[in-house]
This record gives C-alpha cells, structure tokens and sequence, in this order.
C-alpha cells in the first residue's frame, strides 16, 4: 500500500484528498502545515507528497524547495490554486520555478479527483517503471463514470473546498 503525505493548511482540501485517495487503496497522512509536514517526514516514510505551495511560516515556492530537500527520491506534487492559475505571462515561468525547485508535477486548484489520481500514477509509475499503476486508473474511470449517473458523494462544503 502506497503512502502519500498531503501537506496544506486548508483542513478541507486535507480531508478531501485523503477520502478520494484512501478510497483508492492509498495510506495518506495530513499535516496542517510545514512543520507538522517535516516532524510526518521525520516520523515516516511515503512514496509521495502532496504540497501546498502557500503555507503560513513559508514564503512562496519555499515549501517546494524544503519539502524536496528532506526527501530529495520522493515524487512532489505542488498544489496551488494561486500560483499555477496560468493568467499573464508569469504562469509558465512560475510552473518552471516549482520544477527547478523540486517538483515532480503542478495542479492548480481546483482540479478533479481523477486528474490527481493520474498525476499520482504518472509520478509513482517514473520512480518505478517497471509497475504501472492502471489498475487504479481503469477503476477510477469506472467509479467516475457510476458517480456521474448519481448524486455526488461529496459534502457540498467538501466539493467547494475542491473547486475553490
């Protein structure tokens, strides 16, 4: 079972992630912050991480460069719903920035359940090639597709922290 640390300081994104990925067989722990992230990395180890890239008591991208730093071999996958929104000329700069610092792959928030669990696979499937990951996709494909012919299973106050 795959371990993956999700640091943000949004509680609601942190209980999102963790519901959609724990549904799909992933082990995931929340930290509430960047400190509550090292002392999870001093704790343990994970397969990815999952980084807000604005975070009280860390200024802009140094989250990425910090969190890439303790665990240089684990993928990293920066969220922002502010700094990857692509508007003016500085959205391709910023995206390669958070690469150079350490990023393995950029969401912007909000994005889809099933865009995360794609960019997880692609970031899990690099580090091991050998072992791809579509097992998860083809059921998520699946569950999607059930889930749109019924009610979302979302809290309405959960679906708005993921759409922003």
């Amino acid at each position: 079972m795959r371990r993956i640390l999700v640091v943000d300081d949004d509680p609601h994104i942190c209980r999102a992630i963790r519901a959609w990925l724990q549904r799909y067989g992933f082990r995931v722990s929340i930290a509430d912050g960047s400190r509550a992230g090292h002392m999870a990395l001093d704790n343990a180890a994970f397969d990815l991480m999952i980084v807000d890239v604005f975070m009280p008591h860390m200024r802009g991208f140094e989250s990425i460069r910090v969190f890439h730093e303790r665990a240089p071999t684990v993928p990293l996958i920066a969220i922002s719903g502010y700094a990857f929104s692509g508007l003016g000329a500085s959205g391709p700069e910023l995206l390669q920035l958070a690469i150079g610092l350490g990023a393995t792959r950029c969401l912007r928030k909000p994005f889809r359940p099933t865009t995360l669990l794609a960019v997880i696979d692609d970031c899990l499937s690099e580090v091991e090639p050998s072992r791809r990951y579509s097992v998860t996709l083809t059921s998520v494909t699946n569950t999607q597709s059930e889930a749109e012919s019924q009610s979302n299973p979302w809290s309405e106050e959960t679906a708005r922290a993921i759409t922003g």
